[in-house]
């Protein structure tokens, strides 16, 4: 059997890595294998390698700016990796989604407004909100006979009907189950939020990671009007493994919401992104593809192996099936244990890291979120992991 270039195990720890060099200060434990933070255990592509190399042998880091050739890149990958075609003019860069949405929670709020947010989800949605003093409401996901997230949509119109509410912050594909929301679903979102006039903040950063066939829709691709009441988050950070060089996108149709945007970003001194960060993404947009067409495969066969796995291994544990993403939502209800007695079980007895479920919200109770975008052979550690911590 041919190995594949993300078969090879490469050592990140003493490089100041989250992941890896920080689990004592995080977990309060050091011999453990960290499955838990979203960054991949793999090399960008060798474009990008090459690209930042040019840009450091040139020696000068002055002052630079995302010119028209990075709105160029930007502009073909959404088209001819989504069929999503956009006017150059709406993007504005920031360091990173989080950074993006906590500035548009400051642009578009006030402390007297509520936003909108889906558990379980990728918890700075709400923890942002609330050190913003805003109120959040919590549109809890479903969970369908088919072990498959649906929204409640009565739930929803009855918290973006609120007068106060104004904005929603929308996870497509969602993170941590890997969701992929359907246009049917999207439309229905978008008429939500235009009748109920909220704002809607679309993060939409594994939106490249999609797997087994599944297609993404962004939700500012449907109608115009619906665009124009959206802000659209993207990355290359988790396609192509970047995050470290803080790099992110906004797509912002509408004019006035730009230019208030923009003005936020102005005040606190926010202003665009870094020289490296720049190089990597034009570099990853322009020649990130193929790259990309391979890791998609390798993950799609990591989620079979951890299938496998758990049905000969630890029947009594279940994994909802991503269809974008390199995390796994995994079901561990069946254990009995409460999720502090599940942390203590992986960290004392499994020496695993995993982000434990209810830190996406209380709906997250009984579940474990595993990152699979690593080398078989750490993933196959990682697992023999979980059976010694559940068993």
């Amino acid at each position: 059997m041919q190995l594949s270039r993300f078969d090879q195990v490469i050592n990140r720890k003493k490089t100041d890595s989250v992941k890896w060099d920080y689990t004592k200060r995080i977990f309060g434990v050091e011999d453990v294998l960290p499955m838990w933070v979203a960054d991949m255990d793999f090399p960008a592509p060798e474009e990008v390698i090459d690209a930042l190399h040019t840009r450091v042998d040139h020696g000068i880091f002055g002052y630079t700016m995302p010119g028209s050739k990075m709105e160029e890149s930007v502009k073909n990958w959404l088209d001819s990796r989504h069929s999503w075609k956009i006017d150059p003019k709406t993007i504005t860069y920031s360091p990173g989604i989080v950074t993006a949405i906590s500035m548009a929670i400051h642009a578009f709020t006030t402390s007297e407004d509520k936003i909108v947010v889906q558990p379980p989800v990728y918890y700075p949605f709400f923890e942002i909100a609330q050190k913003h003093k805003r109120e959040v409401l919590y549109n809890q996901l479903l969970l369908n006979e088919d072990f498959r997230y649906e929204i409640d949509f009565n739930d929803l119109e009855e918290k973006l009907s609120d007068e106060r509410t104004t904005l929603f912050i929308l996870c497509n594909p969602h993170n941590p189950s890997g969701r992929v929301w359907s246009k049917e679903e999207l439309t229905r979102i978008g008429d939500l939020c235009i009748k109920h006039n909220v704002l809607i903040i679309s993060d939409d950063i594994h939106s490249d990671l999609l797997l087994f066939g599944n297609q993404y829709t962004p939700i500012a691709s449907i109608r115009k009007d619906i665009a124009n009441q959206t802000i659209t988050c993207i990355a290359p950070s988790k396609t192509f493994n970047l995050a470290g060089l803080q790099a992110s996108i906004l797509l912002i149709p509408n004019d006035s919401l730009k230019r208030r945007y923009n003005e936020v970003q102005q005040v606190f001194g926010v202003m665009g992104i870094n020289t490296l960060g720049a190089e990597a993404m034009q570099a990853a947009y322009e020649h990130g593809s193929n790259w990309l067409d391979e890791l998609i495969q390798y993950l799609q066969e990591n989620v079979l192996l951890i299938e496998e796995y758990l049905m000969n291994h630890l029947p009594q544990v279940k994994i909802m099936r991503p269809e974008s993403t390199y995390l796994v939502w995994i079901d561990a209800s069946n254990v009995n244990k409460s999720d502090k007695e599940l942390q203590e079980l992986l960290l004392n007895k499994g020496k695993l890291a995993l982000h434990i479920g209810s830190k996406f919200g209380k709906n997250g109770e009984g579940f474990l979120r595993m990152n699979i975008a690593c080398p078989k052979e750490t993933l196959l550690d990682g697992l023999k992991r979980l059976k010694i911590a559940l068993t």
